[in-house]
């Protein structure tokens, strides 16, 4: 391990094989760093809390501090993180609550940029990209190889799909559909994010099935319902209409379109 002399650190934090932690880093009670992690200057990192390995921290990151919620009573609650995410500057990401669980939770690879935030009680999948600024009310799901733009903000409890594309300054209140372009304060959804589909390895037909579903959700004259039918007619049993069947299914606050 590589301590700087200056870090401060917890007797009951755990710190694997090859951690190394900057100047003037303080890594608090119940924290476990497992190995590679490397954490650098001027980083607060309170628990309980635990991240896994090959994570970086860049300079003043803020993470596992209690939740920013009235209703928080000192219980305690959990911090997660997996593999390989690399948290940028002055980014904050904070445990949850008992009203959700009492855990944040985050996937691997994940790309969190300078002064993005995470609340209380979220679950982040793997592969997802917040750009600077992006922010997250409590309990909200972003699911795996989303994209969230500079400066968005994501309403409490809203959920967005796997490959969602969020446009920078958005402000997005309902749920985000997989696969899709959401832009704009309020947001309103574009179709098909066609670019990051094939970045993503989606074939040809996968798009032309995604584009065609979404073109009855979007253009057709249809309400939610009705295109939901007729996407069920025409291209259920495809793995990528099935999920964003499901996915609009199970929305509690209505998804944006």
């Amino acid at each position: 391990m590589s301590l700087h002399p200056t870090a401060i650190i917890s007797p009951k934090a755990e710190l694997g094989h090859n951690v190394t932690v900057g100047p003037y880093s303080i890594i608090g009670d119940d924290v476990i760093l497992h190995d590679d992690v490397r954490v650098g200057s001027h980083c607060v990192i309170e628990g309980p809390s635990e991240f896994g390995s090959g994570s970086v921290f860049y300079p003043f990151v803020s993470a596992g501090q209690a939740p920013q919620d009235l209703k928080y009573r000192g219980e305690r609650s959990l911090l997660r993180a997996g593999q390989r995410n690399t948290f940028r500057e002055f980014s904050t990401i904070q445990r949850g609550t008992e009203g959700g669980g009492n855990l944040t939770e985050i996937g691997n690879d994940n790309l969190i940029m300078a002064q993005a935030h995470i609340a209380h009680d979220c679950r982040i999948g793997s592969n997802v990209i917040f750009a600077n600024g992006a922010t997250l009310g409590g309990h909200v799901i972003v699911e795996d190889r989303a994209t969230l733009g500079g400066y968005s903000g994501i309403h409490q409890f809203c959920r967005v799909g796997k490959h969602a594309f969020i446009g920078g300054y958005s402000v997005v209140v309902k749920d985000a559909l997989p696969y899709a372009r959401t832009v704009g304060n309020r947001a309103r959804c574009y179709g098909q994010n066609t670019l990051g589909l094939r970045r993503n390895g989606f074939s040809t037909e996968e798009i032309r099935r995604i584009t065609h579903a979404f073109r009855l959700l979007l253009a057709a004259k249809l309400n939610t319902t009705q295109a939901l039918e007729v996407i069920k007619r025409e291209l259920s049993g495809w793995p990528e209409i099935d999920y964003l069947i499901a996915f609009i299914e199970d929305s509690e606050r209505g998804v944006t379109k």
